[in-house]
């Protein structure tokens, strides 16, 4: 399978769930248990394969992001 990448770039658009996992720092098992629960990053499935927009990964990181010297967000 080819990856999909950013028109003009070599960055991925989508990933599968164990480079999610990488970029994320947690374990598959973890963001199957966020799919059950309906938590965690949006991502896409198609039939039972489950991808994540590398574009919804950054977002979640940035909407879990606390800034000890900014105050309430």
């Amino acid at each position: 399978m080819s990856t999909l990448t950013y028109p003009g770039t070599t960055q991925p658009l989508a990933v599968n769930e164990h480079e999610a996992a990488a970029l994320l720092g947690r374990s598959v098992q973890s963001l199957r248990n966020w799919r059950h629960l309906r938590r965690g990053p949006a991502y896409t499935k198609q039939g039972r394969s489950v991808s994540y927009l590398v574009a919804d990964l950054h977002s979640y990181l940035q909407a879990c992001r606390i800034d000890p010297q900014g105050g309430p967000q």
